[in-house]
């Protein structure tokens, strides 16, 4: 994922019906479970186990898409369609990918 994380909360807001509210509480939410998600993907990918990693990859990618990151959340597409089909090997760095991905969003939103 070459291009960094640009957040644009005016589209998100638009997309909630301009509701600062609910804005708020999915970003508490994200920035509450980020790390759980991160270890996830992870132990998943570590333990060669492809319907969690899939099932991992498809959460990140709604995460990551509930916040406009078209890039990211193709990214966890790819990998989560690489689980499907059990196409494991290769995937470690894609996971590293994710996971900084996931982490990059988070210090975006913490300080928009």
């Amino acid at each position: 994922m070459a291009a960094a994380f640009v957040l644009n909360k005016a589209s998100i807001l638009e997309r909630l019906g301009g509701d600062e509210e609910i804005y708020a509480v999915m970003v508490s939410m994200y920035l509450a479970d980020i790390e759980n998600n991160c270890a996830a993907l992870a132990a998943a990918y570590v333990a060669d186990d492809g319907k969690a990693l899939q099932r991992e990859a498809h959460t990140i990618k709604g995460l990551l898409a509930t916040f406009s990151d078209e890039p990211g959340a193709a990214e966890a597409h790819r990998v989560e369609k690489a689980a499907q089909a059990g196409e494991l090997a290769g995937l470690g760095d894609a996971v590293t990918e994710l996971q900084g991905r996931l982490r990059e969003v988070a210090a975006v939103l913490r300080a928009g």
